[in-house]
């Protein structure tokens, strides 16, 4: 056996290197693999869920874009009431990913209103119409008694344009998403999102919401099926979900992202050095 100091120096210092790349690996396993909660309602069958279906419409805000359709048996007498309007002119929405985790759209036209900051639409042969208040089907409901006084039999269709949600965080794919037919729970909008990875923190999710300029904060325990009884378990006009990430998420955040390449380089030279004292042993 080679007894020169520098050898030996050496090969402790290689030894030294192969445990502390053992030992890292595995506290690197143990934080992967660290239990998290990641099941949702888990006391879902213990509980009555008496959530109203009247929180499930969002009221109309300023700014609001509206598409209006009138029909009825006579269309002649409803062109009046559709005026400024080409049927060339398409706006696109959005609907929920397909098999293929991709975004589809929905062509949806017709006349735009926009609710103005005191809530009001200018309507054709009516004028102001104010919708303070209202939900998609109040509006619905609101036009079809005014147009009864020009129309026989009007059918009314309403939609909001520009009905979106943001989820962000903790996802796996964070992003701005608007809401075909105004209408989404807080976890139809998670799903939009390919749902929480392993690492978001489902019990502490924020929701950030304004309505009439207030906005208001709250978190919201998804292992638990009490905020269907909420008011944040469908959303509103431009809420905002952040999905908290958990400490292994940012510890991983602040560890240099070429950790793993240092650490095949040191690996790769500690090799060749061994190789290297193994031929002059030689």
């Amino acid at each position: 056996m080679n007894n020169n100091p520098i050898f030996v120096k050496i090969l402790q210092i290689m030894s030294f290197r192969k445990i502390a790349l053992f030992l890292f690996a595995n506290i690197l396993l143990v934080s992967c693999t660290a239990k998290q909660e990641i099941n949702y309602m888990t006391d879902i069958d213990n509980m009555v869920l008496d959530n109203a279906i009247k929180n499930s419409r969002s009221t109309v805000q300023p700014g609001d874009q509206l598409i209006v359709n009138i029909s009825a048996r006579d269309m002649d007498a409803v062109k009046p009431f559709n005026q400024n309007y080409s049927s060339s002119t398409t706006l696109t929405q959005y609907s929920v990913p397909n098999s293929n985790s991709t975004i589809q759209q929905l062509p949806v036209s017709g006349p735009t209103y926009f609710v103005d900051t005191d809530y009001n639409i200018i309507f054709p042969q009516i004028g102001k119409i104010n919708l303070q208040g209202e939900n998609i089907e109040g509006v619905r409901e609101k036009l079809n008694a005014l147009l009864k006084a020009y129309i026989k039999d009007p059918i009314v269709d309403v939609k909001i344009v520009n009905f979106k949600v943001s989820v962000l965080g903790e996802v796996a794919r964070p992003g701005q998403y608007v809401i075909p037919d105004g209408s989404t729970t807080l976890l139809s909008s998670l799903s939009l999102a390919g749902d929480s990875t392993p690492y978001g923190i489902r019990k502490n999710v924020l929701l950030i919401r304004n309505v009439d300029g207030q906005i208001t904060h709250n978190r919201i325990d998804l292992t638990s099926a009490n905020f269907i009884n909420s008011p944040y378990y469908y959303l509103k006009q431009n809420d905002i979900i952040y999905v908290q990430p958990n400490t292994n998420r940012e510890k991983a955040a602040r560890v240099d992202p070429n950790l793993g390449l240092y650490i095949s380089v040191s690996s790769v030279v500690a090799s060749l050095v061994i190789g290297i004292i193994s031929l002059t042993r030689n």
